[in-house]
């Protein structure tokens, strides 16, 4: 079936819509209201509908799909290539229209509940990110009024009661008091973190997906849950090595004249996955009883941290194979290539 490609610019009230109507040829660039942007596409023939994923994308992308159309969301690096002039939505429209018609990997449409996992994630991430920051902040004050302290939390906990008994004397009473209370916001901090992660654990006890990947050595709660919301369906890649290479642990080349050269990895994709990946993977490099014969093997041809990524890699694709295969993890499997 050949579907009509329609290139999609969304915003928060206006959406600019760019297509070559088959039957007339002409060019269609125009603008539609928010609330008739559904109404617009419910009476069409089916289309390949492109749109960069950005906020609201998977909103639209699943509504537009139970209408039976094709949708294809298109990471923005990717359009921005083909927006060759000044930037606007109707450039923006045609740039999509021209991307979607492209080959290449497309970011998956999530689930509503796969996209509720990973909001988890985010919102964990900003209150660890908040966290550090409070404690950084607690320790360079600090510091002005010659108290220095170790960077870690528990060496924040340790030092910062004797700290504050010490400085008390000689600043100001609001400053140690606004200082006290940051310090003790930390711990409302953790409690709002580790509920997150107990809500993470309590989904992956339902799931069988999110069971089946956490039995990976490397791989725990947060890995398994936020890698299963991230790859939406697993067939939708035909390799591991494809999976991969869409979140960027991979090298990077360069080539000319015949001649490849590999770099460090491409970083390409989602990096919040592929930092959960190398930091699990690190964690079995460093502390795994048994780490297996093929990680002592490359590690005696290869430095640390370069063991570290193609362990994160092959945990990738140890994940793509679980859902994709739809079975569970076993520690001597040998893959063996179909004749």
């Amino acid at each position: 079936m050949s579907y009509t490609a329609v290139g999609v610019d969304i915003a928060k009230n206006v959406f600019q819509v760019h297509y070559v109507n088959t039957e007339t040829g002409e060019i269609v660039n125009k603008p539609i209201k928010r609330a008739a942007f559904l109404e617009y596409f419910a009476n069409r023939e089916p289309c390949l509908i492109g749109m960069e994923a950005c906020g609201g994308a998977q909103h639209w992308a699943r509504m537009l799909t139970t209408m039976g159309h094709q949708v294809k969301l298109i990471p923005a690096e990717f359009a921005k290539a083909f927006n060759i002039r000044n930037k606007n939505d109707a450039a923006d429209a045609r740039a999509i229209w021209l991307a979607v018609q492209q080959p290449g990997k497309a970011v998956a449409v999530k689930t509503e509940t796969q996209q509720a996992v990973l909001a988890l994630h985010r919102m964990r991430q900003q209150l660890v990110k908040f966290r550090t920051m409070q404690i950084n902040c607690l320790r360079g004050l600090l510091t002005e009024y010659g108290e220095v302290m170790a960077k870690s939390r528990a060496a924040l906990d340790k030092a910062i009661p004797a700290v504050l008994a010490r400085v008390a004397d000689r600043l100001p009473a609001v400053l140690i008091d606004t200082l006290r209370e940051q310090w003790s916001g930390l711990t409302k901090l953790d409690g709002q973190i580790a509920e997150i992660e107990r809500r993470l654990r309590q989904w992956m006890q339902q799931d069988k997906a999110v069971k089946a990947v956490a039995a990976v050595p490397g791989v725990g709660v947060l890995t398994a849950t936020a890698a299963v919301a991230t790859i939406g369906d697993a067939k939708s890649f035909r390799s591991g090595r494809e999976f991969a290479a869409w979140i960027g642990l991979v090298p990077k080349q360069v080539g000319s004249g015949g001649k490849v050269t590999l770099l460090g990895i491409s970083k390409r994709g989602d990096t919040y996955l592929r930092t959960l990946l190398i930091h699990g993977a690190r964690s079995v490099v460093a502390h795994a009883k048994e780490p297996g014969p093929w990680i002592e093997q490359i590690s005696k041809r290869r430095p640390p941290n370069v063991v570290i990524v193609a362990l994160a890699n092959k945990m990738a694709r140890t994940i793509w194979a679980i859902l994709a295969h739809d079975r569970s993890y076993q520690k001597g499997h040998v893959s063996v290539k179909a004749a």
